[in-house]
């Protein structure tokens, strides 16, 4: 199963079927610490020089600077579990605290990590989707973030051919549609997308 956890400064919940609300402890900034550091190192290590990397975990992923976030009002944290096992993490900004263009009718997914040993289980898509549901709920207008140059497999995902298949993700998702191959193809064909994507055999590919 998969399931995402919301920590806030005061409380947190488990977004499966049902919610349970229960208080943030120092065990959610050591899971988080874990996760952050290590997503991060795993995405970035072999483009950065091992100086680099161990000063930039030490100051990014420190108990205070990560209390400090998760304190923060305009910021939210989600922990992605698959079968109890905490394996990507999501940050989301509102209003000031976006690193750039601080709009209040927009918001920023900042982080969108999963461990490399889960990627391909549609995790990082649970986090995405809870993004979508998030800027919903609190009415923004549109949803941004920035992907580093060199981070190659992120900007493949977000290039024009994976958008227009999370478009049709998301569709299925608003209407509470199941999401696999086959609705995902009946609904990029629904949407005059499929073309666009590579057709059916290229969604086979991703499979």
């Amino acid at each position: 199963t998969i399931s995402i956890k919301h920590t806030t400064p005061k409380s947190s919940q488990e977004q499966t079927i049902e919610q349970n609300n229960t208080k943030v402890n120092s065990n959610d900034i050591t899971s988080l610490q874990k996760v952050g550091k290590k997503t991060f190192f795993e995405t970035f290590s072999q483009t950065n020089t091992e100086e680099n990397m161990q000063k930039y975990l030490e100051e990014s992923f420190s108990s205070n600077k990560l209390l400090e976030e998760l304190n923060n009002p305009d910021s939210k944290f989600y922990f992605a579990k698959y079968n109890d096992e905490i394996v990507g993490y999501l940050k989301l900004n509102f209003g000031h605290s976006q690193t750039e263009l601080n709009d209040n009718e927009s918001l920023e997914i900042e982080r969108i990590y999963v461990l490399k040993d889960f990627q391909g289980k549609k995790i990082g898509q649970k986090l995405y989707e809870k993004a979508v549901e998030v800027a919903k709920q609190n009415k923004v207008k549109y949803i941004w973030l920035g992907v580093w140059e060199k981070n190659q497999k992120a900007i493949d995902f977000y290039e024009k051919r994976h958008g227009a298949i999370f478009r049709g993700m998301i569709s299925l998702y608003d209407h509470n549609q199941p999401i696999d191959l086959l609705t995902l193809t009946s609904e990029l064909r629904n949407l005059k997308l499929l073309k666009d994507v590579g057709g059916a055999a290229y969604l086979t590919e991703l499979t």
